[in-house]
Formats: C-alpha cells, sequence, structure tokens
C-alpha cells in the first residue's frame, strides 16, 4: 500500500469529517483521503463557517459533497476513523472485514502513536488493531470527538483545532514517522 486510502466518518458529513478529510489530505499529500456521514444527505457542499474554519487551517473546501456512509466505501479503504465509537460500529456493521482496519480517531492515534519509524502505513495500520485488546480500555468521552452541529463557530474552531492536532498525528504515523 503505497499511498493510503483514509476514510473520515461522522454522523452528516456536515462539520467534523470534512473538516479532518481536508486536514489530513494537507498535511499528507500521498494519502487518498475522503470521508461520509451516517446519517448524511448526500449533495450538500460544505458548510460556509466550516469552509472558513478550514481555510483558516491551511485546508480548502473545494469540491467537497457530504455523502453517505457505505459498504463499499468501507471496503474501498484502507483505514476508517470514526468520530464515535458508534460510527466505528456503523463502518463494521457495513463491512463486517473492516473490523481490524476501522479505529475512532483518537483511538487510532493513541493506538498507532509511537510505531516503529519507517513502517509502511499497513504496518501501522495493522500494529495499531494488534495493540487494542492489550491497551487498558479509556472511556468513551477519551475516545470521540464532540459534534459541532448548533454549537456556534467557536466550538466549531475549537473542534477544527482538535481535528488538525490528531490530523497531524495521523500523517506522521502513515507517513513512516512514527
Amino acid at each position: 500500500m503505497s499511498a493510503p486510502r483514509v476514510l473520515f466518518v461522522c454522523t452528516g458529513n456536515l462539520y467534523r469529517s470534512p473538516l479532518a478529510e481536508r486536514l489530513l489530505a494537507a498535511r499528507l499529500p500521498t494519502a487518498r483521503v475522503g470521508s461520509a456521514g451516517t446519517h448524511a444527505v448526500c449533495g450538500p457542499g460544505m458548510d460556509p463557517e466550516t469552509r472558513r474554519v478550514l481555510a483558516e487551517r491551511g485546508g480548502d473546501g473545494a469540491g467537497f459533497a457530504s455523502r453517505q456512509l457505505t459498504p463499499q466505501l468501507v471496503a474501498g479503504a484502507d483505514l476508517v476513523l470514526g468520530m464515535e465509537r458508534a460510527h466505528r460500529e456503523a463502518a463494521v456493521r457495513l463491512h463486517p472485514g473492516a473490523l481490524h482496519r476501522a479505529f475512532t480517531l483518537r483511538e487510532f492515534v493513541r493506538l498507532a502513536t509511537g510505531t516503529k519509524p519507517g513502517a509502511a502505513p499497513a504496518t501501522v495500520i495493522a500494529e495499531a488493531a494488534a495493540h487494542r485488546g492489550l491497551a487498558p480500555p479509556v472511556p468513551p468521552a477519551e475516545d470521540e470527538i464532540e459534534d459541532p452541529y448548533g454549537a456556534g463557530a467557536d466550538v466549531l474552531r475549537d473542534c477544527a483545532e482538535r481535528l488538525d492536532a490528531l490530523a497531524a498525528q495521523v500523517a506522521r504515523v502513515l507517513d513512516g514517522r512514527g
């Protein structure tokens, strides 16, 4: 796997997963990054405030269209990253073969950080999955990214800041920098 295919999942594919998609794409241009929602309305472009917040962080919202999570999208991804445990579970229900490559975003960062430098993306993903059963459990709140829907611009900016930091960590491990 030279260019990892990463799929971010949230509920509406309006805020969290589009931000994560575009922020990771800016940090890891070799990856093929997409996003989808478990309850998305297909077609709307990026929310205007989300587009502004994304631009402030150096991302590009051009050409974005929200889409519904499908078994085909999950099957086509090397790595599926949900914003909440429910999103990870929805992806695995749609395509059970994704069990060992589906995580919450925060879970993947926690499990993949410290991977041996130089490791290929497939190795990083496999090692993160192997560590899942060995790592102590964490409360659900530690695995989830709060949905900024309806919470205002400041909450959206805080969400984008967290997602940008996590995208930087994902880019680092998938790029072989441990």
